[in-house]
């Protein structure tokens, strides 16, 4: 038997093997700080998200900015002009100092195409008063960066108008073009509604 016990591995807890050349090794250590480095930046996302959801719970609604009015709207339009064939590279501080000598100017509205981003080539110019805009009138076909721009009192949109009428209208009925099918002439036996 002690042939036996000779061959057979011993397991004592005194002799583990102890490998430290990982603790050593520069690139691990390099790793665990950048670990460490995530885990911390991980950790401030977390505060910050809790923080601005935190925040955007605690605020009342009459924190917000209020919504314009209608009449708010008109009256904002009724103190605005449209300005059309404006060059595409234009930018509202040029069109504010083209309409400068006017009134005093609230905001000028260079629209865009939403898909594209580039400018329509139309603006709108709010002046603070009213009066300002028969000076701004009078400037209908003034000479702006090589064109000559249309200048003409904003309208105020209608919401379900849109000048023929109210809601889905116009021409009903008649032939439409198209196929039709079938054939020409007589047919005794066609089906009701063809």
């Amino acid at each position: 038997m002690s042939d036996l016990d000779s061959t057979l591995p011993t397991n004592n807890a005194d002799e583990s093997v102890i490998d430290n050349a990982d603790e050593d090794d520069p690139e691990i250590l390099l790793m665990k700080q950048r670990v460490e480095e995530m885990e911390r930046e991980a950790n401030k996302l977390r505060e910050l998200q809790a923080a601005a959801e935190k925040a955007e719970r605690s605020t009342p609604s009459g924190d917000q900015v209020p919504m314009e009015t209608e009449e708010e709207k008109a009256a904002a339009d009724s103190r605005s002009v449209y300005v059309g064939n404006v060059d595409y590279s234009a930018t509202p501080e040029e069109i504010q100092q083209h309409f400068q000598a006017c009134g005093t100017i609230n905001r000028v509205t260079i629209l865009c195409d939403k898909f594209t981003g580039h400018p329509k080539g139309y603006a709108y110019v709010e002046f603070a008063e009213a009066e300002h805009i028969d000076a701004a009138l009078a400037m209908d076909n003034s000479l702006f960066r090589g064109r000559l721009i249309k200048v003409t009192a904003k309208r105020t949109n209608i919401p379900g108008f849109n000048g023929r009428g109210r809601g889905r209208g116009g021409y009903r009925g008649g032939y439409r073009g198209g196929y039709r099918g079938g054939s020409f002439g007589y047919t005794p036996y066609r089906a009701r509604g063809r």
